[in-house]
């Protein structure tokens, strides 16, 4: 493989990284923790993620708790999680939180299903952007007269294949997500 395509190679795979964390955080039927990553806890005025001020644990299929390591910010965990987008009212025992997470709706899963589609798309998307800023690199060097045409033409070929490699692994992931999302 060309040594030049190598950075967009690592350009695409940090894209599918995104892609891949960022639908871990989408609720499924059953709890997951990776829910609570974006959430940030106001831990003396400053911005902290939550796995970093207490223990994340899930006991049951369908409950995570959140044991805080100082009992005094239970409060601001409680507020955090309010801000966040996660639709979970948390509940507060005075020792932990506990988050009670109830069965989807069908109505609800198909929701979650198209916001995942969305989301894969955009994945993809970024994916054939970066394909395209790859083919545009090769066609200035071949202006600049430092790769021959041929170069150029395998290059091109190349930075396909790579193209069809990563949105098959994108289409992949997203067929395992879909299936966990929509198994009851």
């Amino acid at each position: 493989m060309n040594e030049k395509l190598k950075i967009y190679e690592e350009k695409m795979d940090k894209s599918i990284s995104f892609f891949h964390s960022d639908i871990n955080t989408l609720r499924v039927g059953r709890a997951n923790p990776a829910v609570l990553d974006k959430v940030k806890v106001e831990y003396y005025g400053v911005p902290t993620p939550l796995a970093q001020v207490g223990t994340i644990a899930v006991p049951e299929p369908q409950t995570i708790t959140i044991q805080p390591w100082d009992a005094s910010i239970l409060g601001e965990i409680e507020k955090a999680i309010n801000k966040s987008e996660i639709g979970i009212n948390p509940q507060n025992d005075g020792k932990l939180i506990r988050l009670n997470f109830p069965p989807l709706t069908e109505e609800r899963r198909k929701e979650i299903a198209k916001s995942l589609s969305k989301k894969s798309e955009d994945a993809k998307v970024n994916i054939r952007n970066i394909r395209r800023e790859a083919i545009d690199y090769f066609k200035k060097e071949l202006k600049n007269k430092t790769m021959t045409e041929d170069e150029v033409k395998g290059a091109e070929e190349d930075t396909q294949k790579l193209t069809d490699k990563k949105i098959a692994e994108i289409e992949a992931i997203t067929a395992k997500k879909e299936k966990e999302i929509l198994e009851v």
